[in-house]
């Protein structure tokens, strides 16, 4: 049993809720029958003490029946309201319409028991996007309710044991007797009886996304934050906090994630007390939701997880967690290694140009080219044709699916991009529907790479994009779809919804983006998706969802990718970051770039973003070894177990290596991007090799043993950039 219920007695806490994951333990304790109270969250002890402790300050509000024994202000709470005691940051905060009063109290009624998990009703167009349950999964369903405006808070605890996750989410509903606002509404609150710990943050800019930050959270409120209507290249919803001393595999860590792809808030305070509150969830300036009587908001889940054993750990239970409960089947026995027309052509293509590209891949052994922007109604350039979404005739002049099948006969498949959530003004579709964009009334509509948003929220629109898309790809044999975002949404103001109702638009616009994706799931099988937003303008876990992979940065250039796979990895399986090598000055012509960009690109699934037609035979034949020994490794690649071993961030050099389930396969790199003159030796130890065993790397032929490992391999860095050494590792 993951979940366990008592009722202690002779103690102010009535009620003690356990729950448990295979190397942690989660504490809740329901103080005198009313407050739900957090008691513990870290490593399983063998005794606990599970004590409720007063904390009292003075200037706090109190409850004279309880004296100084339950404080608000100073308590380790749950879930905390607003306005009735709490000076800290919320969880939730709800206005009153009939009083205009935004205080509640959320006294605890009882709670329920759910083998499995509960799905997450969307208000619109079906069920948010959330993890599915193992087979021990449970599920604790907490019930709450405010006396004032009648209000009933429902929390969800799905307890993941193998993966030592905690998903958790919420349920808000109007039984009262006036309509109420949501102003503000998180997912997951943690209060750690600590102030000391540091944060790890990924911030960034478009082509420079997730690079990683480290510092003290300090005093005070801290807040990561995307109002993008994405999660955005510029913020990540993913924060981990840590012990001041944690390293890679020492130390205690938390990590924090939010299976949501729009606008969110991460929120950490610490207090007067000297503890940290951590909240998760859609947040209060980019969100409110209109309830009505009898009606009912639920949130986005959020996922939490623990170890005391370092950072590392925090990072593969995410991992795992991801790629064995969130990531849809893979739909091919290999993933296609992909050659994408973007950077060789931009909009320049046609259907012969794409026909040659698809037997220049084939020849060289790639699986898949993609037939990037450009292809459809006046797209010749970015600013036409989004919306219009019917092949060219002048480009297929014999239709896209003859054109598709030519390709395919070269021996490959054959992938298409698509941009379903924009609209350029010059379209069709515009000039038909232009109350389909998000504008704000009485403003001029604010372009961006001179394209709208569609309102996605509107069912209208996104029955359109799914019969377009129907239409367009009726009878297409196609295996692969690159759906791209390529703006955020400003101003986010819908057509449909009336005044009071503006605030859902953001909400409403992503459970529009995740129905079209369903729905081109269902009409196409058996086809793969990758996402892109820019890059990775929404790399997140509820787009992986619906994605096999998504394209991590517009930014190619191998030495950039360092950081931002490095960064990447903290929160994300490499399974999900697609890696690309491209022609970045000339790059696949010289033999140390095209080497050094393909190690780099081993980080993750292997692509290409050049013009295979220009490549020269010495090229291709490169490229050609370099995919064979791609498949050596994919497999470690997709589902190995990462260990990160040195920071570019630091060092300016990056290190880590995959180990496969039993340990008998390591795949060990080291990248080093910059000369260094001083000549560096560094160790790089690899502490899941196994003791008693040899090893043998299939690149050198030279053997290790287990030990030697542990201790680690010595590797001096060059005097020149660009520089990499693998090794792939054998037990014998």
């Amino acid at each position: 049993m993951s979940i366990t219920i008592t009722h202690p007695k002779d103690s102010p806490i009535t009620t003690q809720i356990i729950l448990r994951t295979r190397h942690t333990t989660y504490a809740i304790g329901i103080l005198y029958g009313k407050f739900p109270v957090h008691l513990y969250y870290g490593g399983k002890k063998r005794s606990m003490d599970l004590t409720y402790r007063s904390n009292f300050r003075s200037f706090s509000p109190f409850y004279p029946e309880h004296g100084g024994d339950y404080l608000p202000d100073t308590a380790l709470c749950e879930f905390p309201g607003f306005g009735y005691g709490d000076f800290r940051a919320a969880a939730i905060r709800v206005r009153d319409f009939a009083t205009g009063s935004n205080a509640t109290e959320f006294i605890f009624k009882k709670l329920k028991k759910h083998k499995g998990r509960l799905p997450l009703p969307a208000p619109i167009f079906g069920d948010l996007p959330c993890a599915e349950a193992s087979e021990d999964t449970e599920t604790l369903e907490m019930v709450l309710s405010d006396a004032v405006t009648g209000c009933e808070l429902r929390l969800y605890y799905t307890v993941y044991p193998s993966h030592d996750i905690i998903a958790r989410h919420m349920t808000l509903t109007n039984k009262g007797g006036s309509p109420v606002r949501l102003e503000k509404c998180m997912s997951l609150c943690l209060d750690i009886p600590r102030g000391d710990l540091e944060l790890i943050s990924f911030m960034g800019e478009h082509v420079r996304e997730r690079h990683v930050s480290r510092a003290p959270v300090g005093m005070g409120v801290k807040r990561i934050t995307s109002r993008r209507g994405a999660s955005s290249h510029q913020a990540n919803p993913c924060i981990l906090l840590c012990d001041p001393k944690a390293t890679e595999e020492r130390g205690e860590a938390y990590g924090f994630n939010f299976v949501y792809s729009g606008s969110f808030l991460d929120e950490l305070e610490v207090d007067q007390t000297g503890m940290t509150r951590v909240l998760v969830g859609l947040g209060d300036e980019c969100f409110s939701w209109h309830l009505e009587v009898g009606e009912s908001f639920t949130s986005p889940e959020a996922v939490m997880t623990y170890s005391d054993k370092g950072i590392g750990e925090v990072s593969r239970n995410f991992h795992r967690f991801i790629r064995d409960t969130i990531l849809p089947p893979e739909p091919f026995e290999h993933r296609p290694v992909v050659l994408n027309s973007w950077e060789a052509f931009y909009f320049n293509i046609d259907g012969k140009l794409m026909e040659d590209f698809a037997a220049g891949a084939s020849d060289v052994g790639m699986d898949m080219p993609v037939m990037d922007d450009g292809w459809f109604g006046e797209r010749r350039h970015d600013r036409a044709g989004l919306g219009d979404w019917y092949p060219h005739p002048s480009l297929f002049p014999d239709g896209l699916k003859a054109f598709v099948e030519r390709a395919k006969t070269k021996g490959v498949k054959f992938g298409i991009w698509i941009e379903p959530e924009m609209v350029n003004p010059d379209s069709d579709l515009y000039r038909s529907h232009p109350e389909w964009a998000l504008a704000a009334p009485g403003r001029i509509p604010l372009e961006s790479r001179q394209q709208l948003v569609l309102d996605m929220g509107n069912p209208a629109v996104v029955d359109y994009l799914t019969e377009s898309f129907k239409t367009c790809f009726d009878g297409v044999p196609l295996d692969y779809f690159k759906w791209d975002m390529n703006r955020h949404l400003s101003p986010v103001y819908s057509n449909i919804l009336p005044p009071e109702r503006q605030g859902e638009a953001g909400f409403r616009h992503i459970c529009g983006v995740y129905e079209l994706f369903r729905r081109l799931r269902a009409l196409f099988p058996n086809a793969m998706i990758e996402t892109c937003s820019g890059g990775g303008g929404r790399y997140d876990i509820a787009m992986m969802k619906y994605s096999t992979q998504i394209w991590a940065s517009d930014n190619t250039d191998p030495v950039s990718r360092t950081y931002i796979q490095y960064g990447s990895t903290f929160g994300y399986p490499t399974a999900v970051m697609s890696c690309h090598v491209a022609n970045h000055g000339g790059s696949i012509e010289d033999p140390r770039k095209l080497n050094y960009g393909f190690r780099v690109a081993l980080n993750g699934p292997l692509g290409y973003e050049l013009n295979i037609l220009g490549a020269s035979e010495t090229a291709k034949a490169t490229m050609s070894a370099q995919i064979k020994e791609y498949r050596a490794y994919e497999h470690l690649i997709l589902r190995g177990d990462f260990y990160r071993l040195l920071d570019p961030f630091v060092c300016g050099h990056y290190a880590y290596y995959f180990a496969s389930s039993d340990s008998r396969e390591l795949l060990l790199t080291y990248l080093q991007n910059a000369g260094d003159p001083k000549e560096t030796v560094y160790r790089l130890r690899v502490s899941r090799a196994l003791k008693g065993v040899t090893y043998r790397d299939t690149i050198t032929g030279n053997t290790y043993t287990g030990e030697e490992l542990k201790r680690g391999i010595e590797v001096k860095s060059s005097t020149e950039g660009l520089y990499a050494v693998m090794w792939h590792l054998v037990a014998e």
